[in-house]
């Protein structure tokens, strides 16, 4: 017996005495059968969404700052200075409205993100963008590349990258967010900063993205 006999064979042993399609081909469940008892819902009140989700983040390795409405921008020069920064891309659509700077050590040059080469990128120090949805049980970032995210190289070759979220783009599990998704756009699942592990378990950061990871949650 082959291994494809093997394997085919194994199937229709697991789905017993279901009789065969009209051409012959492996039975199926028909869609009655199928459990559909998964969760729906996490069950979680916003503010145990938002302490989920930290958590998670936190784990990966990233900072999470929260922070008013009314002291976002605060927030974000907050960030910018302890990162150091001097040359930050901007997706287009992404609005800074009275973000002040003048207390920083160093002035930040904002580089418009459109037409970017990679190696242009990589001379940067990092870059802001906003969010589609976050999913607080895997602590996962997606973008969409909708105003304010840019295209996918800009949260891709930087080595920071400084999310903005809002708390009513929270969700609990991955199928909600997905309900809120555009399959048909370039979705970024982000979990935390970039990593990897070589043969022997040594991690190491900013391989496949950016080494650091910051978010900014707007309660």
């Amino acid at each position: 017996m082959s291994g494809r006999d093997e394997v085919l064979a194994r199937i229709r042993t697991a789905l017993g005495d279901r009789p065969p399609g009209p051409d012959g081909e492996l039975p199926h469940a028909p869609d009655g059968d199928i459990p559909r008892g998964y969760r729906t819902s996490s069950g979680l009140d916003p503010g145990q969404l938002l302490d989920l989700l930290a958590d998670r983040l936190h784990d990966y390795g990233c900072t999470v700052r929260r922070t008013a409405p009314d002291q976002l921008m605060a927030t974000v020069a907050a960030a910018l200075a302890d990162r150091g920064t001097h040359r930050l891309v901007v997706p287009p659509g992404l609005d800074l409205p009275g973000l002040d700077l003048t207390g920083l050590p160093a002035e930040i040059e904002f580089i418009d993100g459109d037409g970017l080469s990679p190696a242009a990128l990589d001379a940067t120090d990092g870059v802001i963008t906003g969010a589609a949805v976050a999913i607080a049980e895997t602590g996962t970032i997606v973008l969409d590349g909708s105003a304010g995210q840019g295209r996918r190289a800009l949260s891709l070759v930087p080595d920071y990258h400084l999310c903005l979220l809002r708390a009513d783009q929270v969700v609990g599990l991955v199928g909600e967010a997905l309900a809120r998704l555009d399959p048909t756009r370039p979705l970024t699942w982000i979990s935390g900063p970039s990593a990897t592990s070589d043969i022997e378990l040594d991690r190491v950061n900013g391989v496949h993205g950016p080494r650091t990871l910051e978010v900014i949650l707007t309660v």
